[in-house]
């Protein structure tokens, strides 16, 4: 099935541009709760994935920095040590199966490698299992068809 049914639309995904601070970073991922964010251009390409370890190994990595002072480092000079490769938007779910064990989400990109959404890894997993354990039965009936009469008796 074609992972466009699934996408979750860039208007609605929390991104950052690449322009953005290491402390907007911080601060964006702190107020929702994120462990990882994709990462933009100014023409709304595609970069990568900020994590959390990323920033940390920032912290850790530069002499005397400071989180009031993380306003002047700019995403740019952050080393992401994870490579997070975008599918198409034509993909289809099963190309996204080997993602979901190592990612809470893929990037989607049309075919001018712009940044349109994401597919969660619960989205997925969801798919995954409504493979593995299909409806055991098809009905056309309505509830109130399939629920006794005397519950709908007043």
């Amino acid at each position: 099935m074609n992972i466009a049914f699934f996408l979750l639309p860039k208007k609605d995904v929390i991104y950052l541009n690449i322009n953005s601070t290491m402390r907007q970073a911080m601060e964006r991922m702190k107020f929702h709760r994120y462990t990882s964010v994709p990462i933009i251009d100014n023409e709304g390409k595609y970069v990568g994935v900020l994590t959390e370890g990323d920033l940390l190994w920032k912290m850790k990595n530069t002499p005397g920095l400071t989180f009031m002072n993380t306003k002047k480092i700019p995403l740019s000079e952050i080393e992401r040590h994870t490579s997070h490769n975008p599918v198409q938007v034509d993909a289809q779910m099963e190309d996204l199966f080997s993602y979901a064990a190592e990612q809470n989400f893929v990037s989607v990109v049309d075919d001018k490698g712009i940044f349109i959404g994401i597919v969660r890894r619960s989205e997925i997993i969801r798919y995954c299992l409504a493979i593995l354990n299909p409806p055991r039965y098809y009905t056309t009936a309505t509830i109130k068809d399939r629920i006794p009469d005397e519950i709908f008796s007043y």
